[in-house]
């Protein structure tokens, strides 16, 4: 059984690549942590395809059961919105306004200070460029941030979770744990192979990390 409640005070929340249900799997783990009796909160990191309001920390909130909290309404839980749905580097370039990241850095420390988790949700894979040649994968690892995986049993989704998981053990960032998320289970004969195969790789290679899967209904 994991214990949810032995993950670090914060956590980022990366995918496999886009559209992963990431958010909905951020939303789904602060749930969790709140029914234990863990103030949890949700913060995304740079959120894309937006104006004045970040709909993925309205899709945390719907799930989490809570209406929007006062560090909603102050933006502190989404820092940082840009109107083209792009990568953070391209919507920033679109927008004409520069990535400042001491904005998400501060406004991660405000919510630390006020929750006992911060979970982080980021923007696409964790390769995602998101100031030049800056990747996601090089804010994570500058910050050392815990790091959670989201994955599903879609075609080439073993490829694309092992690659992600090589390029965090690669600079050093710890892995936290794998949010298998079922909603994409098609083909019965492969995600059942998907999850097994990425299940076992989790307890032999990374046996500290939660393999953690959601209801397939929120």
């Amino acid at each position: 059984m994991n214990d949810l409640t032995t993950l670090p005070e914060t956590l980022f929340i990366t995918g496999i690549g886009t559209d992963v249900g990431k958010s909905y799997a951020t939303g789904w783990l602060a749930r969790e942590l709140r029914a234990t009796g863990v103030e949890t909160i949700t913060q995304k990191f740079i959120q894309t395809g937006n104006r004045d309001f970040s709909e993925d920390i309205e899709i945390h909130r719907h799930i989490m059961g809570i209406p929007p909290t006062p560090d909603d309404r102050l933006h502190i839980t989404a820092p940082v919105i840009y109107s083209y749905p792009a990568s953070p580097d391209l919507a920033a370039r679109i927008d004409e306004r520069p990535l400042d990241l001491s904005l998400i850095d501060n406004a991660t420390e405000a919510l630390r200070g006020r929750y006992d988790r911060v979970l982080v949700e980021g923007a696409g894979g964790i390769m995602v460029p998101i100031d030049g040649q800056y990747l996601t994968v090089d804010y994570v690892a500058d910050r050392r941030i815990p790091t959670i995986v989201v994955t599903n049993g879609q075609l080439g989704s073993i490829n694309h979770t092992l690659l992600t998981l090589y390029a965090l053990e690669k600079r050093g960032i710890p892995l936290a744990g794998i949010i298998y998320n079922p909603h994409f289970d098609a083909d019965r004969i492969i995600c059942e192979d998907t999850r097994a195969y990425l299940r076992n790789y989790l307890a032999l290679y990374h046996p500290e990390a939660l393999w953690l899967e959601m209801p397939a209904d929120l």
